[in-house]
């Protein structure tokens, strides 16, 4: 055992010395590897001052390189031409519909978020604007919230900003559902435009989008609140997509 002890005292010297010898020169291999790699994937610049924002992603929202290495998923085609979407704001909107919104809002209302992962911006803050006009084109019971008479004399509580709010019927939670928003929907043909990028390409309906139509139709009802106001919103509300549901 003990004569043993100067030899493996040799093997350890040998291999640290080795290990000095070899690591700079892989280190330097490695490094020109992955300068080679750094270099081969830079793009030329692309002047961006005169495309508009719907068109393109910013660059610093890019990645470097595909985290998807040979995937077989085709990608899934969308709109890019701004007649094909002034045919659709007019036949939801009528007559001057494409004129109604700015060409930004107009490319913003029908983005969902799951196309470019988000990077060009996506509808999600428009729909949220929109709830509170589905509510009030509604018909209202007779027996309103502040009308029903209480049999221990109870007022209820009153607030100027709960005026708005009315005691619906469930017809109307019938009649607004996804499904109905989604057929109407596709009554104007808003799949023809709508940009999204589904999770199977090769079957829309599991994907959702049945959801993401009707989410898209109180988009466009936010974005018309945004830049015309609510009176206007409200108008578009009831005589576009409330009356043809039946209201």
């Amino acid at each position: 055992m003990a004569s043993m002890l100067p030899t493996r005292a040799a093997r350890t010297i040998a291999c640290s010395a080795c290990r000095t010898i070899v690591c700079p020169s892989t280190i330097g291999s490695a490094s020109l590897l992955r300068r080679s790699l750094s270099t081969s994937t830079e793009e030329t610049p692309v002047d961006y001052t005169d495309k508009p924002r719907w068109s393109y992603t910013p660059p610093l929202a890019k990645a470097p390189f595909s985290l998807r290495l040979n995937t077989k998923r085709r990608e899934y085609p969308v709109n890019a031409d701004p007649n094909v979407l002034d045919e659709f704001y007019i036949r939801m909107l009528g007559n001057d519909g494409d004129k109604l919104l700015s060409d930004e809002i107009k490319w913003l209302a029908v983005t969902h978020k799951s196309f470019d992962q988000g990077r060009r911006g996506f509808n999600d803050r428009l729909a949220f604007l929109a709830t509170g006009f589905f509510g009030h084109g509604a018909k209202p019971r007779k027996c309103g919230i502040h009308r029903c008479p209480d049999a221990f004399d109870r007022a209820p509580f009153t607030h100027p900003a709960l005026e708005g709010l009315e005691n619906l019927t469930s017809r109307k939670n019938f009649l607004i559902g996804k499904t109905q928003l989604a057929e109407l929907a596709q009554k104007y043909e808003l799949q023809k435009v709508l940009r999204w990028n589904p999770r199977k390409p090769n079957n829309l309906a599991s994907s959702g989008i049945e959801l993401v139509l009707a989410h898209t139709m109180y988009a466009i009802v936010g974005a018309i609140s945004l830049e015309k106001g609510g009176l206007v919103a409200n108008k578009v509300t009831r005589e576009r997509i409330l009356e043809p549901l039946g209201f």
